[in-house]
């Protein structure tokens, strides 16, 4: 009997059929697992926020929320995405490097709990944007620290970068609460780089970035009501990489947050996860539309590619290499022959996969990228070749819900406007 891929007892083939391939699912028993894996050891100071970078879909925030999560956003259509989804205001960050005037003043309409300021010049704007308001605008401000994280998948800090203000130019900089009267210097966000893999060095990377506050703070004489640690809580995609061990990271973190927060009883504490808490949960599904070989070796060209998996082919890695893949319409058959998984693209470069161990692929076989529950969609350039974007669907409780819809045709046309040369509307000529 063929054994196939089930997300929560219904079968691959039955999602395909119903919703059609390409398409991302998502299991909300796995994403509810994975929250309160850690939730349920981690220090209760320590707040889980969502970061929709990782996966903007609405319904997942909003299970995320149900679950316990706050959330971290970074443009406005991610802040109103998270406040549309149940998120109260008090419950949300914005940080980015580039805020526009638009997103800042969305900020304090709202009244989310901070806005994380990267600049010098972005906290005078806040102050601008506060005084018109006739408010007070809580910010936190993000440090460049001089130490660097250590075996990190992508660093984001200790080196010169457009994150956060130097540290040095902070310690520097003592008068930032008068220069600022309408802003409330209110808080210090860190975050050093992604997919850590070891306990220890995310220990530490919290121990210091708590160390920084603390300085800053006595510094900058500014009320230390909310730090920000990062996250960067890796998951393994690839051979030789193992998960962390939750047990094993709140054994080392949980002192850590009760001994600062024995000093700092009133200050809230953050922890940003975004890829953490939603890759393993996802699963990217293809339909094989053709199989070939060339020059020795076999191609399985499927319906669906890197311009919805981007991440599949390495974006933010240096040394590229395939996430876990499957027949998932066969998955007892072994694999004894190694394929390279293609796109509809017309482009060498749409390579989702290259020389991968699976059973003999035929067309209309299922294919599957596991691990695709962060950085799908959102981190790939779904308009190339006007393919648009897959459907996505999210099982929860043994039911399948559509959380997106497919693009169709007349979705990607409908804001394109069609020029017509024989018009001579003057409104339209260029004065």
């Amino acid at each position: 009997m063929t054994v196939e891929f089930q997300v929560q007892g219904v079968p691959v083939s039955e999602l395909a059929r119903r919703y059609g391939t390409p398409l991302f699912v998502y299991d909300g028993t796995a994403l509810r697992d994975r929250f309160h894996g850690l939730r349920d050891r981690l220090h209760p100071a320590m707040e889980i926020f969502y970061s929709l970078k990782a996966n903007p879909n609405i319904s997942i925030c909003a299970l995320l929320h149900s679950f316990g999560a706050r959330a971290e956003v970074s443009s406005l259509v991610e802040l109103t995405t998270a406040l549309r989804a149940g998120v109260p205001p008090q419950q949300v960050i914005f940080l980015g490097p580039g805020k526009s005037r638009q997103e800042l003043a969305a900020c304090l309409d709202s009244g989310i709990h901070a806005v994380v300021c990267e600049s010098i010049p972005e906290v005078a704007l806040v102050d601008e944007l506060a005084r018109e308001r006739g408010v007070k605008a809580p910010v936190a401000l993000r440090v460049n620290p001089r130490f660097a994280v250590k075996r990190s998948g992508l660093a984001m800090g200790g080196k010169p970068r457009q994150f956060g203000i130097d540290e040095e130019e902070l310690f520097a900089t003592t008068d930032l609460v008068k220069r600022f009267p309408d802003v409330d210097l209110m808080g210090v966000h860190v975050y050093m780089g992604t997919r850590i893999l070891h306990e220890a060095v995310i220990v530490e990377n919290t121990t210091r970035i708590l160390d920084l506050a603390e300085r800053l703070s006595a510094a900058l004489n500014l009320e230390l009501r909310m730090v920000d640690v990062g996250g960067g809580l890796g998951v393994s995609y690839f051979d030789g990489e193992s998960d962390l061990d939750v047990q094993v990271l709140t054994d080392g973190l949980n002192p850590v947050i009760e001994d600062f927060t024995a000093r700092h009883p009133g200050t809230r504490l953050i922890m940003e996860l975004g890829r953490y808490l939603t890759a393993e949960a996802g699963t990217y599904v293809m339909g094989v539309r053709y199989t070939k070989t060339s020059m020795g070796e076999r191609f399985a060209v499927a319906d669906g590619g890197t311009h919805h998996h981007m991440a599949a082919v390495g974006i933010g890695s240096f040394v590229k290499r395939n996430f876990p893949m499957a027949v998932l319409n066969r998955l007892d058959e072994p694999a004894t022959e190694e394929w390279n998984v293609t796109g509809p693209l017309c482009t060498p470069g749409d390579t989702i996969g290259k020389k991968v161990p699976l059973p003999p692929v035929r067309p209309g076989d299922l294919i599957g990228v596991h691990r695709s529950g962060a950085y799908g969609p959102t981190a790939s350039p779904g308009l190339f070749l006007s393919h648009g974007y897959p459907a996505e669907v999210l099982v929860h409780e043994g039911r399948c819900h559509l959380v997106r819809e497919r693009d169709s045709p007349e979705d990607l046309l409908q804001r394109q406007r069609l020029y017509d040369p024989t018009a001579h509307d003057a409104a339209d000529v260029p004065h």
